[in-house]
């Protein structure tokens, strides 16, 4: 059974407001707001991001998706106002889509995860060969956890993961009538 859709009513004072970079101020305030938020009925989690890292942004969803579990009578809506880039989308997939809301003209941009790295080879031939693997693990790993991502952002979505795959390396921006019309949230405000 599917949560019944929200009105713009039930988003007029949000539990947790979140802006800016996702970074570990953010995840602070983030779990502050979380552990004063009601332990009942719809919390809704508002973000307007340009990005940030990955991992606190996955940090973040762990702690929705726990919360969740933890407290089922309590329903955690996401809300993205303006822009909900790359690490914001992340967040996002960790809400299941029935609870996923945008306000009009918002954008949400999916793209790949990104690697600056400057590799040094010196010692043994030995030793330069586990540290041209170690950093191909890494970003093997790294390619296993964005498309980890990918599938729970479009899950139960008209969007595919290959659809994603196509278009992230592209950096894939989607207004939310776009967002809303493949199914990738719930609403409109």
């Amino acid at each position: 059974m599917s949560a019944p859709l929200l009105t713009p009513r039930d988003f007029q004072f949000p539990a947790i407001s979140l802006s800016g970079n996702v970074d570990q101020s953010m995840y602070l305030h983030f779990r502050s707001a979380l552990a004063g938020a009601p332990q009942e009925g719809v919390v809704v989690v508002e973000i307007s991001t340009l990005g940030g890292d990955p991992e606190i942004a996955r940090m973040m969803g762990e702690d929705i998706r726990f919360h969740s579990d933890l407290c089922p009578q309590r329903r955690l809506v996401f809300l993205g106002k303006t822009a909900v880039y790359s690490a914001g989308a992340t967040f996002m997939s960790f809400f299941a889509t029935e609870n996923r809301y945008l306000t009009r003209g918002t954008r949400v941009m999916i793209h790949e995860r990104i690697i600056t790295k400057t590799i040094n080879l010196s010692g043994p031939l030995s030793t330069c060969i586990a540290t041209l693997k170690a950093s191909l693990h890494e970003i093997q790993c790294s390619i296993e956890i964005q498309n980890e991502g990918f599938e729970n952002l479009v899950m139960g979505s008209d969007i595919t993961v290959d659809e994603v795959m196509q278009k992230a390396p592209e950096n894939w921006y989607l207004e939310a009538n776009e967002a809303q019309a493949r199914g990738l949230v719930a609403a409109v405000l």
